[in-house]
């Protein structure tokens, strides 16, 4: 899967689940959704990671140009 910007993951996370909470697919296509919604946690995860690194740095260095 290609890293995707938070919002577009998190959009396609939601969908994930209403398809799962449908009841309408099969085991198999259930799992797969599944696999590809943890996927999308852990990029979701990742990209915010990144941001608080990100204001943290930004945030110290506006301190010490203080």
């Amino acid at each position: 899967m290609s890293k995707e910007n938070f919002e577009t993951s998190l959009m396609n996370l939601e969908k994930i689940v209403a398809e799962l909470e449908s009841g309408k697919l099969s085991l198999e296509d259930s799992l797969e959704r599944y696999k590809q919604g943890i996927d999308l946690i852990k990029n979701c995860n990742a990209l915010i990671e990144n941001a608080e690194k990100e204001v943290a740095k930004l945030t110290k260095d506006f301190k010490d140009n203080e």
